[in-house]
């Protein structure tokens, strides 16, 4: 950590020298420099009900990231950002360490340049070149696994407009995916060949249309390869105002996922991919208090009809079919999620919301299990930028659950504390 520390400030102070020596000779190749930096400390328990040991992790992220506008322009910057994840102990398996006798948690001690780009803009047009982190709409799809103490990062061209009022067209060319996990695991950093297109129109506050199409292709990692599909779809969402104090929310979603269009040079992709998605959300806040129900299928296969499971490899999983992290791959014969939540948040008090889950197969409706996750979070008092956080999730299996791992019962934990702060 101390070696990150010392890199990142070394960094900070080479662009200040670089600007003041450049500004010197009239030339301001460095302006606008603004520091960046988070810690995030973690404690996170994972307890199952088999032999494995319980894991009880530890962990720190430190990031620092460093911005300037270049030549004197205000169309061209660039963006530099570290990120060091250490642990204070080892009674987890993070892949690496060696703790395969407990459970795992995947947060390995490792150093990465998260980020490292050029931006070059021309009114409300921007191409962003190199390193970024990508979120689009709700991370179903696509996001940076942010939960994780590394993030998910893709090496990239990045297009963007926003010239037409309430129209946003997003397009990247994607060559390589950095995963959360250790680089020397296999499942590590992934060469690759991806195209995303996201193009959203707000007709009104109450009504904003999504179209994409994620033609992911195939990857290649340390040791293992990973099929590649292109998902196409279209989402609804909006807010309503009913009342001052009653606010509503939806989401209805629709994507088809097919062979990929996208091909990676020596890598098979010739999987006949056949699979639909479909999410129907609906939330309530009434004066603080939240309600709401979600609708969730991923599809499957019987295994004899010639479809697939529908996959999502780029998206933040965590975010979707409970916090035990039961779902990260789609189960064979796919699944359903019915989940009903109830919660209360204020400026004062923070959030405070719980969530149910029943879940089970798309094919044969075969269940799966239950799930109740629980979340409070709350800005520190009298500490600027720090938020505390307090996480519980709870998953029970059944003994009709396709595989063991399924039918195991899951409870984690966490204790997290997040600082952020930027230069002005």
């Amino acid at each position: 950590m101390r070696k990150m520390i010392k890199m990142s400030m070394a960094a900070v102070m080479m662009m200040g020298v670089g600007a003041v020596s450049a500004q010197a000779e009239g030339t301001d190749i460095l302006t606008n420099i603004k520091a960046n930096g988070q810690v995030r400390a973690r404690y996170e328990m994972v307890d199952t009900d088999n032999t494995v040991k319980n894991a009880n992790a530890f962990t720190n992220r430190l990031t620092l990231g460093v911005g300037a506008d270049l030549l004197g322009t205000d169309w061209l910057s660039a963006y530099a950002e570290m990120t060091d994840v250490r642990n204070l102990n080892d009674n987890y398996n993070s892949g690496v360490n060696g703790e395969t006798a407990h459970n795992a948690v995947v947060d390995s001690e490792q150093t990465r340049v998260t980020q490292a780009y050029i931006d070059m803009k021309k009114g409300k047009t921007k191409l962003r070149i190199g390193r970024q982190g990508l979120n689009l709409d709700n991370m179903r799809f696509v996001g940076t696994v942010d939960w994780r103490q590394m993030p998910q990062t893709f090496d990239a061209y990045t297009l963007t407009d926003n010239t037409v009022e309430n129209l946003n067209l997003f397009a990247s060319y994607v060559t390589q995916i950095n995963k959360v996990f250790h680089e020397d695991l296999a499942t590590g950093n992934w060469d690759t060949r991806t195209l995303l297109l996201n193009a959203s129109y707000k007709v009104m506050p109450e009504l904003k249309v999504t179209a994409y199409d994620y033609m992911i292709g195939a990857g290649t990692g340390v040791t293992t390869t990973a099929g590649g599909s292109d998902t196409y779809g279209i989402a609804l969402t909006g807010d309503v105002a009913v009342s001052d104090a009653l606010k509503l929310n939806y989401r209805a979603e629709y994507a088809k996922q097919t062979d990929a269009s996208m091909e990676n040079s020596g890598v098979d992709t010739s999987a006949n991919v056949d699979a639909d998605y479909m999410n129907f959300e609906l939330g309530a806040n009434m004066s603080g208090i939240l309600v709401g129900a979600q609708y969730e299928v991923l599809s499957g296969t019987n295994g004899t009809d010639g479809n697939t499971a529908f996959s999502t490899p780029l998206a933040t999983l965590h975010a979707h079919n409970g916090w035990a992290d039961m779902f990260l791959a789609t189960p064979t014969a796919g699944l359903e999620d019915m989940s009903l939540w109830v919660g209360y948040t204020s400026k004062d008090l923070g959030l405070l919301k719980a969530i149910y889950h029943d879940y089970s197969s798309y094919v044969g409706s075969v269940d799966f299990g239950t799930e109740l996750d629980v979340i409070y979070t709350r800005a520190i008092p009298n500490v600027n930028n720090l938020t505390g956080m307090l996480k519980f999730a709870d998953y029970n299996g059944e003994t009709e659950a396709p595989t063991a791992a399924l039918r195991t019962d899951t409870t984690k934990f966490w204790a997290m504390l997040d600082y952020k702060f930027t230069t002005k």
